[in-house]
């Protein structure tokens, strides 16, 4: 998309899934186009096609209370080995909403795990927005912890962090 006011970006070729969303904003700070480009599995595809659909129509604002669960409801479901592909997508949004706003979309946050680079602060969110107990399911959101494996202790630490909050 030529004319787009933000354009958002998260994956890694690496991994095998990427995204690139293009919004194009009025003058009223509304999504008046949304396009994609999507390099993965059909689940990549399907969770960024939606996703422009959901956008269009939207004020800026209203983009940051889309959840990566409001994409698979779209969808109607995805396979739990493929909800990474919508937190891939709220990432994606996410960065585009900070690119629009002028804000810093570097991430000096940690890098947890390596293979797919993924940092410490998606990694949180998605356990507390999604009340993951075990590393499975943080791998099933993320994909931390799906290649190599050695980033498997820091993402128990940080499980047995968030989960001890819930406690106190």
């Amino acid at each position: 998309m030529e004319d787009a006011n933000a354009v958002g970006y998260a994956g890694s070729l690496a991994c095998g899934d990427a995204i690139t969303l293009f919004l194009k904003f009025d003058e009223q700070d509304i999504v008046t186009a949304a396009k994609f480009l999507a390099f993965g599995c059909g689940s990549a595809v399907a969770v960024a096609s939606i996703l422009t659909e959901i956008v269009i129509g939207k004020h800026v604002d209203e983009l940051a209370k889309i959840t990566n669960q409001d994409i698979v409801d779209a969808l109607d479901g995805l396979p739990e080995a493929k909800i990474h592909c919508s937190v891939m997508c709220k990432e994606v949004l996410e960065y585009a909403i900070r690119e629009y706003k002028n804000e810093n979309t570097e991430n000096e946050n940690k890098t947890v795990c390596q293979c797919f680079d993924v940092k410490e602060d998606l990694i949180v969110d998605v356990i507390r927005k999604n009340n993951l107990k075990t590393i499975e399911e943080i791998t099933n959101y993320t994909k931390a912890g799906g290649g190599c494996g050695k980033c498997k202790n820091d993402l128990l630490k940080i499980l047995d962090n968030e989960t001890s909050k819930e406690i106190n």
